[in-house]
Parts: structure tokens; C-alpha cells; sequence
């Protein structure tokens, strides 16, 4: 029984890619009712002991349905009719082609937050034409200052687009308009846009190009490693730690760690002197291996981690004491977050293969014996 914030809301999820299932995910770790509604050429079948090792896919289950058929789509329609929010990720207008946009949706419950996941938005020169994450945050001016100085930018995986500007945003947007709605009633559409959220993300940026504390130059910044007090170093050993020591209290204390502080240094905040000291920091940092390093100066206020891998990160003592990752469905896994005091997230439903509850999920809709043989007879539900 779900037992987060979101318990008791209703979400179909027309079955996607990246950020829409992250979307989807976000909400059915706080409480969600999950629905996927998947493809019925997609749906081949499985072992449900053995769940598809898909942690975007968690928390739901899923039908599989035949949009081509008008049996498929009522189908969806009278699903609608019970959903809180609707989540799509289909270039603008396929929706509606299929018979399930928001007109159509909204007719059916009037109440139904449909939020719509794009790269450009659901309109604009450029809303009709393919992306991927690294197109959108290139587009958003968040690219470009991402790199060392004289190097080409570097995407920061597809975190920025995808996943922060994107799925975030759109359970943002949710969430948002559900808030909304406990107070006039209606639904409402949700059109997150991943360059939209790109360009939201770098609010801070912008805040201090306006002011003259950060330059078009990559590389060359407190936050872009320009700075050597904020950067990562290699140890002895091959691997790496990361800085952070930007206040004037942390940087003193990373001086006195590094056995510094008797030496006349320059201004921590001359940048000219930025290069010669990343020099000196790399040669100090190279003496000594990650674990030593970390002895000195973990859970100090240098502002200090290790820089761990993904098969590290599981086995620090901070993160198991916090349990951020945890274990289900045999797949170690990150623990839904945000927390909550009372309404206590937890994940119950492993990833399904598409298909696997269309009839369970039919009849807790309230659809009769009968409809549902008419409509696997028919192959408009899988």
C-alpha cells in the first residue's frame, strides 16, 4: 500500500523514453498510483519473479494497449476518466492524432492534469524537430560554460536536459497544478519544455554575468574549475578528489591541511594567481593517495568528498547511515527522495514488462468480465 505524500493520485503514463518515465518515477516513489501504458507490440511477455532491471520503470504497472484501434483509445479514455494527471512525451501533435490530446482528455474529466514532456516546447520554430538533451542545453546557454579553459564544451551526461530540466520540471509542473487544483477544481495542461528548463537551471549564471562576477570564457570561473580551490585532483593512486573551499574560513582550513598556511600565497581570490596555484595543488595532491587524503581532511570544513564511482558510492559510510541507495528487486538502486516526516515514501512495485497488469489493472477500473475479453479478443488491449 503506498504510503507517500502523492498516496491516492492516479497517473496513467503514455510509455516513453528518459524523461518522461524519470518523471514518472519521481511520482510513484512519493505515493502515485502508476499507470504505464505501453505499446501492444511491445508487450512479449516475462517472468514477473524476475523483474526487467529498469529503475526509471519502477513503481507501476502497466498495460499494454493498441492506440491504432478505437477500442484501444476509449480504452485510455475511460481510464481517464478516474486519472488525476496524464504524462506524454510525444513530439507535439501525436496526441492528438491518436484521439487522446488534451481536448479530448479534458472533455472526459475536466479535473485531469495532462503534463506534456518535450525537448522545445509545444510550440515554436523549432518544436517539431528532433533533439536529444545535448541539442536542448546547447540551445539554453547551459552548454557552452561547461569545460575546462581551452577545451570544447562537456555534456554533463544527460542530467541537465533529460533530468533536471526535464522529468524534474515536469513533476514539478504536476505537482504544481495539483496544488492548484485542490483549489478551483480544474485541471489544467502542463507543457515542460527541456530547453525551458535548461535555461531555468542556470538563473543563478545569468544573476552574475548581470553583475560582472562570471565571463564567457570556459575555464576561467569560480564554479567551471577555473578556480583551484573549486576542482577536482588526482591522487597517488590514480583517482580523485574534489574541492570546494570557496568562503575565506574553508579556504584557511584547506591551507592549513595542505601545510600552507605559513607560505605567501596570493589572494585566494586573485585570479591571476589561479593557474600557478591549481599547479602547486596538483603536485601536493599527487603525494598522497584518495583514502589518505581522505583521512586528513574528510568531514572537515574544507568542503571535501572523494570523487566516487557508481559501484563505490553505495558502501560510503555517510550514504549507507542515510540509506540513499537501497536494494529492490535485486538491483541496488537510489531510495525515493525527497524525505518526508510522516508520509513516508517506500517502493513497492518492482519494474513490470509491458503488459503484465492489463486485466488487473482493467478491472480496478471498473471494467466488467466481459469488456475485458471483447477487448483482448479484439487485441486492443494486450
Amino acid at each position: 500500500m503506498a504510503t507517500g505524500p502523492l498516496a491516492g493520485i492516479k497517473v496513467l503514463e503514455v510509455a516513453g523514453i528518459g524523461p518522461g518515465p524519470f518523471c514518472g518515477m519521481m511520482l510513484a516513489d512519493m505515493g502515485a498510483e502508476l499507470i504505464r501504458i505501453d505499446r501492444a507490440d511491445r508487450v512479449r511477455g516475462g517472468d514477473p519473479s524476475k523483474p526487467l532491471v529498469d529503475i526509471l520503470a519502477r513503481g507501476r504497472r502497466s498495460i499494454g494497449v493498441d492506440l491504432k484501434q478505437a477500442e484501444g483509445v476509449e480504452t485510455v479514455l475511460r481510464l481517464v476518466e478516474q486519472a488525476d494527471v496524464l504524462i506524454e512525451g510525444f513530439r507535439p501533435g501525436v496526441m492528438e492524432r491518436l484521439g487522446l490530446g488534451p481536448d479530448a482528455c479534458l472533455e472526459r474529466n475536466p479535473r485531469l492534469i495532462f503534463g506534456r514532456m518535450t525537448g522545445w516546447g509545444q510550440e515554436g520554430p523549432m518544436a517539431h524537430a528532433a533533439g536529444h538533451d545535448i541539442n536542448y542545453i546547447a540551445l539554453a546557454g547551459a552548454l557552452e560554460p561547461m569545460g575546462r579553459k581551452g577545451e570544447k564544451p562537456t555534456p554533463p551526461l544527460n542530467l541537465v536536459g533529460d533530468f533536471g530540466g526535464g522529468g524534474m520540471l515536469l513533476a514539478f509542473g504536476i505537482a504544481s497544478a495539483l496544488v492548484e487544483r485542490a483549489q478551483s477544481g480544474k485541471g489544467q495542461i502542463v507543457d515542460a519544455a527541456m530547453v525551458d528548463g535548461a535555461a531555468t537551471l542556470m538563473g543563478m549564471f545569468h544573476s552574475m554575468t548581470a553583475i560582472g562576477a562570471w565571463q564567457e570564457e570556459r575555464g576561467t570561473n569560480l564554479l567551471d574549475t577555473g578556480a583551484h580551490f573549486y576542482d577536482t585532483y588526482e591522487t597517488s593512486d590514480g583517482k580523485y578528489i574534489s574541492l570546494g573551499s570557496i568562503e575565506p574560513q574553508f579556504y584557511a582550513e584547506l591551507l592549513e591541511k595542505l601545510e600552507l598556511t605559513n607560505e605567501d600565497l596570493p589572494s585566494q581570490m586573485d585570479k591571476s594567481a589561479w593557474p600557478k596555484l591549481k599547479e602547486r595543488f596538483e603536485g601536493i595532491f599527487k603525494t598522497k593517495t584518495r583514502d589518505e587524503w581522505c583521512e586528513i581532511m574528510e568531514g572537515s570544513d574544507v568542503c571535501f568528498a572523494p570523487v566516487l564511482a557508481m559501484s563505490e558510492t553505495a558502501n560510503h559510510p555517510h550514504i549507507k547511515h542515510r540509506n540513499t541507495f537501497v536494494e529492490a528487486a535485486g538491483v541496488v538502486q537510489p531510495a525515493p527522495s525527497p524525505r518526508f516526516s510522516r508520509t513516508v515514501p517506500a517502493l513497492d512495485l518492482p519494474p513490470a514488462y509491458p503488459g503484465q497488469h492489463s486485466a488487473e489493472v482493467l478491472e480496478s477500473f471498473g471494467f466488467g468480465a466481459d469488456e475485458i475479453a471483447k477487448l483482448k479478443d479484439a487485441k486492443a488491449v494486450v
